[in-house]
């Protein structure tokens, strides 16, 4: 099992930048594929980016060139850098879990953390 905490989230302006991070605990973390989930009030939750254990990365068609996905293997960290930002990236940020990543779905994540806001102000 493992547990998973996310912190960074904030208000921010349009085009601006914030990094979020999440700490993952638990006998396996580092096994795991870590990534990024979010979801917007009354929108169904989306897959923003994922790293593998081995460090492959991935991300959606939309966050591709604006978002950055790493891991510190050390510390158990997974870190989104999120820069040009925009009103519709305004979301609850997940921080989830899952064996694999295929389908870049949150299908996929089988532990979830409870969430950083973040809001982008136009």
């Amino acid at each position: 099992q493992v547990q998973l905490a996310e912190s960074g989230g904030g208000l921010v302006q349009t085009g601006g930048s914030l990094r979020l991070s999440c700490v993952a605990s638990g006998q396996t973390a580092s096994a795991y594929a870590l990534g990024w989930i979010r979801q917007a009030p009354g929108k169904e939750r989306e897959f923003v980016a994922g790293i593998t254990s081995g460090g492959d990365t991935s991300y959606a068609d939309t966050m591709k060139g604006r978002f950055t996905i790493s891991r510190d293997y050390a510390k158990n960290l997974v870190y989104l850098q999120m820069d040009n930002l925009k009103p519709e990236d305004s979301a609850v940020y997940y921080c989830a879990a899952a064996s694999w990543i295929i389908f870049r779905t949150p299908n996929e994540f089988a532990y979830w953390g409870q969430g950083t806001q973040v809001t982008v102000s136009s």
